[in-house]
This record gives C-alpha cells, sequence and structure tokens, in this order.
C-alpha cells in the first residue's frame, strides 16, 4: 500500500512539473515582443530641426544690437521681441523663422539683417520622443538628428528591474502609427548592439511590467 501511494505521488510530482514547465513556456514566449522589429535605419538625411513651444532662441540683428536679444517661444507657438508683438514661430526652422522677423522689422527699420539661433531646444510636439511605462524616468525628449534607442535609454536611466524589456515596443506615427518591437534587455543588460535602432521624430517607446 504504502509502495502504491508513492508511485502515485511519484506521476502527480511528474505531472506538475511538466505542467509547470508548460507554464514557463507560455510566459517565455509572452515575454518576446509579438510585434515586427524595428527597422535598423530610420533617420532621414534631410531632417531639419523645427521649432517649438519652449525652445529659446537668440535673434541677433546686424547693427542693431538693441533689438537683439534671447527670447524663449511661448507656450502658443508664439514669440515677442523689440518692435514685434506676436510672431508665430511653432514648426518653423531658424532660417524661415529669421527671414520672418526681417519682414517684421523692415516696418521699422531698413534692410534688416537677422540670424536665429536656437539655443534651448523642445521642440513641436508632434516630433517629441515619449517614453512610458517601465523607464527609469519616463519622461519625453526632443528628438535629434541620428537619435538611436541607446541614447533615448541612456536619457530615462535604463529600465527599472520589473521592466520586461524584450517585449518593449515603438509605436511610430510617421510609419501610420505602426507598433515595432525592440529588445531592450538584450540591449542594456547584454550588450547587443545588434538591437540597438534609429528612432524618428514623434516615436513613442512602451517599456511593459514582467509578470513574473
Amino acid at each position: 500500500m504504502i509502495e502504491n501511494s508513492q508511485n502515485v505521488w511519484r506521476s502527480w510530482a511528474a505531472v506538475l512539473r511538466l505542467l509547470f514547465i508548460a507554464i514557463m513556456g507560455v510566459l517565455v514566449v509572452g515575454c518576446a515582443s509579438s510585434f515586427p522589429p524595428a527597422p535598423t535605419k530610420a533617420a532621414s538625411s534631410d531632417y531639419n530641426y523645427r521649432i517649438g513651444p519652449g525652445d529659446t532662441v537668440n535673434i541677433v540683428v546686424w547693427r542693431n544690437p538693441e533689438l537683439s536679444m534671447s527670447v524663449p517661444v511661448r507656450p502658443d507657438g508664439m514669440l515677442a521681441s523689440p518692435l514685434i508683438e506676436d510672431l508665430p514661430a511653432i514648426g518653423k526652422n531658424p532660417t524661415t523663422l529669421a527671414r520672418d522677423i526681417e519682414q517684421a522689422l523692415a516696418k521699422f527699420i531698413r534692410d534688416p539683417v537677422v540670424t536665429v539661433i536656437v539655443t534651448q531646444f523642445v521642440g513641436p510636439y508632434s516630433e517629441q520622443i515619449r517614453v512610458v511605462g517601465e523607464a527609469a524616468k519616463p519622461q519625453v525628449l526632443a528628438y535629434k538628428q541620428n537619435m538611436t534607442l541607446l541614447d533615448v535609454m541612456i536619457a530615462v536611466g535604463g529600465i527599472t528591474d520589473f521592466a520586461d524589456g524584450n517585449a518593449a515596443s515603438i509605436v511610430r506615427p510617421a510609419d501610420d502609427k505602426q507598433q515595432y518591437g525592440v529588445r531592450l534587455k538584450d540591449l542594456l543588460k547584454r550588450g547587443d548592439v545588434t538591437a540597438n535602432v534609429e528612432m524618428k521624430p514623434g516615436d513613442v517607446l512602451i517599456i511593459p511590467r514582467s509578470w513574473f
């Protein structure tokens, strides 16, 4: 009787082990991203920075130092400087904004020559990189030409201990909101540089929580 009980227990133990292995296999598969892998190359060679709310621009008016100054772009996308009350700046590159300022100043001074230099970068909302979920410091970042996934992770301080790094994904508005899988754990924990990919303006990086 005792021997039969032991055999039954061994059988149940074997079944439980197989069940545990099967469950773990399902969980491991669930950890991998179900989205297609993000393209390694994404940056556009003809990208031009566009000014956004929160940027600071340095306006230099040649031979008119009293009109030259550093001004912020307001939340409504407008800026103001001497002789200019409200001028739209959002979405323009520095050269275009300089020409607009010249046109506005031409009413007051003869043949103004203006240079605009952006000194604090935030960028328009549509181009900002957003990092949500299990990042050490989830935040919004200004996009920079040739910015990579590794650059983003350094800026946000990496991932938390609870992150499911290899199940992370990028939502890309520039590709009709296509969602791509990325391997943050391989990149950050294992140093696998093949997991590094380029970002595009407006990308949203989503880092889910691990379930085990």
